[in-house]
């Protein structure tokens, strides 16, 4: 048993691409935020500034705009339709800041419109929620009660870990189109309101895409341990 889940599993070695991506992406992003929250914009618009803007413009105006502690903790809550930016973002005027605010604002658009992916991501996160949190003990349970002799039983385990574990390679599937259309957006309504100038959108672009590497890590980190999971099922 240990020899499957300790540190010299020979199958752990699966995961070191996607580990690899992982940090890297992680670093892009603290890259792209650490130098274009320090680039102020032109018009000196907030990120608060910018979402209320991009929100109004779309008909969204009863959208509130909350601060929420924390960094780069902002998010669009579909549930309660509203609006939360971390302070740095809330009150920064940086590229940085209006770009995350006009990210956000990309889902509430996708809300207000109705967009398909973020319906169907919003109805799987209670679903995922439970998934997540059940799949990894179910795997080891599984292999666990296999071992001891019980084939049949702890296959049967292992295998609805197996299914428990799609769930959530599905969850983070369906996430990317949903972050890459609401940047794709972020990008048009900066553009169309001219909240940055030609200059400004090239940082824009950078942020956004290093963000976006994010989300494509996270899904590597998934399939990676996938199919990790399927080599040591293999080897019962």
């Amino acid at each position: 048993m240990y020899g499957m889940f300790g540190w010299y599993d020979p199958s752990i070695i699966l995961l070191v691409p996607a580990i690899i991506f992982t940090i890297f992406a992680q670093a892009k992003v603290k890259s792209a935020y650490s130098r274009y929250s320090n680039i102020p914009t032109d018009r000196g618009i907030t990120g608060a500034q910018a979402a209320r803007m991009i929100l109004d413009s779309n008909g969204m105006g009863h959208v509130p705009i909350e601060i929420v502690p924390g960094t780069l903790t902002d998010h669009y809550d579909p549930a309660n339709d509203v609006m939360r930016l971390s302070s740095d973002v809330y009150h920064g005027s940086s590229v940085a800041s209006v770009c995350i605010a006009a990210h956000e604002s990309g889902h509430a658009i996708q809300d207000g419109t109705s967009y398909g992916f973020l319906t169907f991501r919003s109805k799987m996160a209670p679903v995922v929620s439970v998934t997540s949190s059940l799949s990894w003990p179910l795997l080891i349970i599984g292999l666990i009660i296999a071992q001891a002799g019980n084939a049949a039983t702890g296959n049967l385990i292992f295998d609805i870990g197996v299914l428990f574990f799609l769930v959530v390679i599905l969850f983070h599937t369906v996430t990317l189109p949903v972050e890459f259309n609401a940047s794709s957006r972020a990008l048009k309504q900066i553009n169309q309101l001219g909240i940055l100038d030609a200059s400004e959108l090239k940082g824009a672009k950078k942020v956004l895409s290093a963000a976006a590497m994010t989300y494509v890590a996270a899904l590597a980190t998934a399939i990676a341990n996938l199919i990790r999971i399927l080599v040591l099922r293999g080897r019962d």
